[in-house]
């Protein structure tokens, strides 16, 4: 996790957490246009469908929704464009090699303000086994059910 001293929150993704088990944390600069950063000063950003990725060396994060500033005009950027995120070649490279090798994925945590840089928490995540509750639910009453009768039949 990231040291929390000086830091504003913005946007937590509840829904990573909830789908996927998550390893290591890293700490990444965003690159920002325009009248983002006042966007994200008001609060008005979401990355809850959001996702990054790798591409010619470069860490970028798509579909992290950030409204439209309003009082801003033709400096409005695309509100889903995607964005640079700031790394060391390094965490690159090493966060490359994990995705490789141990079939991670990235995904971003939250959003945050720390001493007035715009950053964003990411980790490497692994996919959790999700189903369908209807099915373990029916199957745990049929064995309820059985269990019932086994008493029943015993008793007599």
């Amino acid at each position: 996790m990231v040291d929390t001293s000086h830091v504003h929150l913005i946007a937590n993704n509840k829904k990573a957490r909830h789908e996927y088990f998550l390893d290591e944390f890293y700490e990444a600069g965003i690159e920002l246009a325009g009248t983002e950063v006042k966007s994200l000063r008001m609060g008005k950003c979401s990355i809850k469908e959001a996702w990054v990725r790798i591409q010619n060396g470069e860490v970028f994060l798509y579909q992290m929704h950030i409204s439209p500033y309003e009082k801003g005009n033709l400096f409005n950027r695309d509100p889903l464009r995607p964005r640079k995120l700031l790394l060391h070649k390094a965490q690159i490279r090493k966060l490359e090699q994990q995705i490789k090798t141990k079939g991670y994925t990235i995904v971003p945590v939250r959003v945050y303000f720390k001493k007035s840089l715009a950053k964003v928490e990411i980790a490497l995540a692994r996919g959790k086994k999700l189903y369908d509750k209807r099915a373990d639910l029916a199957r745990r009453d049929q064995e309820r059910q059985a269990q019932k009768e086994f008493k029943i039949r015993n008793l007599r």
